[in-house]
């Protein structure tokens, strides 16, 4: 606080309706047949996701828009020009307001904004729920110098989901390299011939919280754990002898099946019941070693044929036939040896990055938070605050 008071310098700052400061206007819709895949200006509907593309624009760059269907209350800020539909209100600033200053405020009152989205089949904002809200109006100078300090800490944020981004292709591309093997090469045989396939329980199991067996499904598959936390759903030794499958630690590996699939883990003695969307291999051959075959199945030859063999419209689901049928390499024992050598220490540098920066990136984003609540925190004069919380009440 006292970096802001230095900044004010004793300056009073203004604060005004947003609906009285500046210009709410609404956007246009345009019918699925005029958006292109690719094209000059984004075009966004109901999220922060361009919807598609189109040949004009209908905002100008430099411009602060709030989602009001879909995902309602979403605030966003376009450095460039572009289409905004019916489903999205943009502001059009006076001169004593930036854009983006009012795009920094406008987070600080997400939350707010985010309880008055009516909660239906689709979520809906009405422009009363915004336009009402008070609004600080600092000098320009101290508002372009809240914006330099806050793009500064999004800048820094952006650089280390790059360099997170950069490490992982790096290491799907070596690992797709060494994986690959040329026509006559290496045998290429079944997994069905390798390996005993099969999946979990197609069904809802009895529940136990206090149960010593945890349900697994495809989602709590990742990298190469299975993960679990108090809200994953338990069961007794009942269902366990009823329906689990004995797996070993040297020879299990497991994939998910349905809706997200192609996700990879291995079995470390955890006291788990499948359900459907988690396939198990447990190899029986010698020929085969588990961690090259959890290799395997990451590779983009093996997702590429994953999601040729997907089926089902909503949920997508890959059958044990097509996994049994599914042809692997299999390179001599020792060979195999050496590529997963080589890939446990990528996986052992790729995981402290994956774990490390998601860490700092994490801080950063606190920081930031932090920072950007502390700097448009301004001081409010007795007169409004009254005015404010009679408006609380009212509403209340």
């Amino acid at each position: 606080m006292n970096f802001l008071e230095k900044l004010l310098d004793g300056v009073a700052v203004e604060w005004k309706p947003l609906g009285e400061v500046a210009k709410i206007q609404r956007g246009r819709r345009l019918v699925k047949s005029e958006l292109e895949e690719f094209g000059n200006y984004a075009v966004f509907q109901n999220c922060m996701t361009p919807l598609g593309y189109y040949h004009e624009s209908n905002v100008k760059s430099d411009t602060t828009f709030i989602i009001s269907a879909g995902a309602a209350g979403e605030i966003g800020y376009s450095g460039v020009d572009f289409w905004a539909a019916d489903d999205v209100y943009y502001f059009l600033t006076p001169e004593n307001l930036k854009s983006k200053f009012l795009y920094y405020f406008l987070l600080t009152q997400q939350t707010k904004i985010l309880g008055q989205v009516r909660r239906a089949s689709v979520p809906r904002l009405s422009k009363t729920a915004f336009e009402k809200i008070q609004i600080p109006i600092p000098p320009l100078k101290i508002q372009a110098e809240i914006v330099r300090i806050l793009d500064t800490f999004i800048a820094l944020t952006a650089e280390l989901t790059a360099e997170l981004t950069d490490r992982q292709k790096q290491y799907n591309y070596y690992r797709d390299r060494l994986l690959t093997f040329e026509k006559g090469e290496v045998e290429w045989k079944p997994l069905g011939d390798l390996c005993v396939i099969g999946d979990g329980l197609h069904g809802t199991p009895k529940y136990d919280d206090s149960g010593e067996y945890y349900f697994i499904n495809g989602n709590n598959l990742d990298n190469g754990r299975i993960v679990y936390n108090d809200k994953t759903k338990k069961v007794d030794e009942l269902i366990f002898n009823k329906h689990g499958i004995v797996f070993t630690v040297e020879n299990t590996v497991f994939m998910s099946i349905n809706g997200t699939i192609g996700s990879v883990s291995f079995f470390n003695n955890e006291k788990i019941v499948l359900g459907k969307s988690v396939a198990f291999f447990n190899i029986k051959s010698p020929e085969l070693y588990s961690r090259f075959l959890f290799y395997f199945l990451l590779t983009e030859y093996s997702k590429n044929y994953f999601e040729a063999q997907k089926t089902g419209s909503t949920i997508k689901n890959l059958g044990l036939k097509a996994l049994r049928t599914f042809k692997i390499p299999v390179p001599p024992l020792a060979e195999q040896a050496r590529i997963v050598a080589i890939l446990d220490k990528f996986d052992t540098l790729t995981t402290s990055i994956r774990e490390g920066l998601p860490r700092e990136i994490a801080l950063r984003q606190k920081q930031y938070e932090y920072y950007r609540d502390l700097l448009l925190t301004f001081p409010k004069s007795e007169e409004i605050e009254a005015h404010l919380n009679s408006m609380e009440k009212s509403h209340g």
